[in-house]
């Protein structure tokens, strides 16, 4: 079972289970003729990746059956992340560094996957080298960079497609606007995001969690 399928018995946990996948937003990348990735994109898309060191963004969140989810994402290096949701899913991502939890305080349940073995480990994970395990995809705009990131030789990570667009201000010069997540049980989450700060503090208390199978926080 992966953090992809927890919780597909119930619509709400459903939304959540596909959501942390990616795919580019039409309107971006659906053009008659394919445009041909610029030499160096790759890289560039792995030192913009790197060049985040905090990052807080609203996101929303979408499913394969189009349920939406909307909420805070909170980014710090190495491997920390946190998905805020809206208060009536009563639902918490976090990674702490090394593991990813899903928390569910309506039926105080908690969920811990690996980074590694989560999609999500290409954005997360320090050791999941996204230059050689990613390859560019053709967008239909020039100032679109769409990443599909995959190990051949473990397909239970799933695969996550990172969209970059090109902005100046942005770390590389490049800003991540979405992704799409596809876990090996072929369940698609789409996360899109908008108003990207960088470089903002970030305690790391901000990656802790309360349990809900008990009172006392799960340190960070």
């Amino acid at each position: 079972m992966s953090i992809f399928n927890a919780f597909t018995n119930r619509p709400l946990r459903s939304a959540l289970a596909a959501a942390l996948a990616v795919a580019a937003p039409a309107a971006l990348v659906t053009q008659a003729q394919p445009v041909v990735a610029q030499p160096g994109d790759l890289d560039r898309a792995v030192t913009a990746l790197r060049g985040i060191s905090t990052m807080k963004a609203d996101f929303t969140q979408t499913d394969r059956k189009g349920q939406v989810l909307n909420g805070v994402l909170t980014l710090k290096r190495p491997g920390k992340i946190r998905f805020e949701y809206q208060k009536d899913a009563k639902l918490l991502v976090v990674s702490t560094g090394k593991s990813l939890y899903l928390v569910d305080y309506e039926v105080n349940q908690v969920e811990r996957w690996p980074i590694k073995k989560s999609p999500l480990g290409a954005l997360l994970d320090p050791s999941r080298d996204v230059g050689k395990y990613g390859k560019l995809v053709p967008t239909g705009n020039p100032d679109v960079i769409s990443v599909e990131v995959r190990d051949t030789s473990r397909p239970e990570f799933g695969v996550i497609t990172l969209i970059f667009i090109r902005k100046a201000s942005a770390p590389g010069g490049l800003e991540l606007t979405n992704w799409v997540a596809l876990d090996s049980q072929n369940q698609r989450t789409t996360v899109r995001l908008r108003n990207q700060r960088y470089g903002v503090a970030v305690d790391d208390s901000a990656f802790s969690f309360r349990d809900p199978r008990r009172t006392s926080r799960r340190p960070g």
